[in-house]
């Protein structure tokens, strides 16, 4: 079941990078579609407010993000017709050189309008789970038009089907995930470890592929995402899908820039590219939905700790450090990919504090981390589209660190 943690939600920065709005062995069948995955409640809250305050503002949330999935098709449709009327605008002789230009957006229409019927049914089931639950019945709220940013965040997390669970994303899973999960393999091995009791912590999970992999490999391993853009999708994605490829999405459909042809705009990307059911027995997958920073509060609870994508989503890097240290056993490992692109550097009124990586690597140290692997160039892009004339290539920092025993 789908909870979530009773916090005030900021309004959230850029997951990674997006060049839109850039600022196998086949298991049994474990985890039946009738059984959901735990994803689990925090019952921590902000002391400036509350908690009547906290939950009102969380439901107010809530209901604002599934009016955007809600909202999608209306606002898509607006932005081409826009395109249609700036054509229709241009001298009969320039439009009679491309008589295709109107059908194809028909076309792009067409991707449109599908793209919303996943996106509904993606909340229709989370809201159906919510009703009456932790966030009460919508009963007869107004639809209201969604924001430009959170349409964007949408967009954004369209694509995060494609990074996560599709064949498009392998590239990318195995320069980004496969480096932490073989660090992992390596420190605990299967033959000198029961690794059913090593205890893995994924925060910034997203849609929760990389989490999903640990667990494959016997791990007990626990996602952590506070974006209920991520979070009902993750829910879709993880309790509701149990064949491959059973669903289509369109996520190049918003760019109508950089492409070599109308068929790259409409292409479609297949999910699941696994069935996330197949699990081994008895795994131990979890997914929480709140903050970081005030779920994760038990000293030693953890054998291992792999960020990807992640740090640089701190207000303050620094506290990041020391809640990983804290919560981290002795002789755990803190494993990290990823760039430092902070995702609060340009929002006003936010605090931000934005350290190179030296700076960070100083800190783990006087900490009292160990680090054990380092790599300062790892390259990989993120949610990229592969047919784009244009995209953004990150050179990630890869860390291990130890906490000392």
């Amino acid at each position: 079941m789908l909870t979530s943690s009773r916090r005030r939600r900021r309004e959230e920065a850029e997951l990674g990078g997006d060049e839109d709005t850039q600022s196998t062995k086949t298991e049994p069948d474990h985890l039946p579609a009738d059984e959901e995955l735990e994803i689990c409640v925090s019952t921590e809250r902000r002391q400036r407010l509350s908690p009547q305050e906290e939950e009102a503002l969380e439901r107010e949330h809530f209901w604002k993000i599934s009016n955007t999935f809600s909202c999608y098709g209306t606002h898509i449709h607006e932005r081409v017709k826009r395109t249609e009327t700036q054509f229709k605008s241009l001298p009969k002789s320039q439009q009679n050189l491309l008589p295709n230009f109107l059908s194809n957006l028909d076309r792009i229409r067409q991707c449109i309008d599908h793209n919303q019927e996943i996106l509904q049914m993606i909340v229709d089931d989370c809201t159906d789970m919510f009703e009456n639950k932790e966030y009460g019945s919508n009963g007869h709220r107004k639809r209201t038009p969604a924001s430009t940013f959170d349409m964007d965040k949408l967009k954004s997390t369209i694509k995060q089907f494609v990074r996560d669970w599709s064949e498009d994303g392998k590239s990318e899973r195995e320069a980004c995930y496969q480096p932490i999960i073989q660090e992992i393999l390596k420190y605990f091995p299967r033959d000198k470890c029961d690794v059913a009791n090593i205890n893995v912590l994924v925060p910034g999970a997203g849609l929760g592929r990389l989490a999903w992999e640990i667990t494959r490999h016997g791990y007990s391993c626990q996602g952590n995402e506070w974006s209920f853009f991520m979070l009902f999708s993750s829910n879709f994605v993880l309790n509701r899908c149990s064949q491959i490829n059973a669903f289509k999405l369109y996520p190049w459909v918003h760019q109508f820039s950089n492409n070599r042809s109308l068929t790259d705009q409409i292409r479609p990307v297949y999910f699941p590219d696994v069935n996330p059911h197949h699990l081994p027995p008895d795994a131990n997958f979890s997914m929480t939905a709140g903050d970081f920073q005030e779920i994760y509060t038990e000293a030693s609870s953890w054998d291992c700790v792999a960020t990807c994508f992640f740090i640089d989503t701190a207000h303050n890097v620094l506290d990041y450090i020391e809640i990983i240290w804290k919560i981290l056993k002795p002789g755990g490992i803190w494993i990290n990919l990823g760039p430092l692109l902070y995702h609060f550097e340009n929002l006003a009124n936010e605090l931000s504090i934005e350290l190179s990586y030296e700076d960070i690597k100083t800190v783990m140290l006087q900490q009292g981390f160990l680090i054990e692997v380092e790599r300062e160039s790892v390259t990989t892009t993120y949610t990229a589209n592969s047919s784009s004339m244009m995209k953004y290539i990150y050179d990630c920092i890869f860390f291990v660190a130890r906490k000392p025993e």
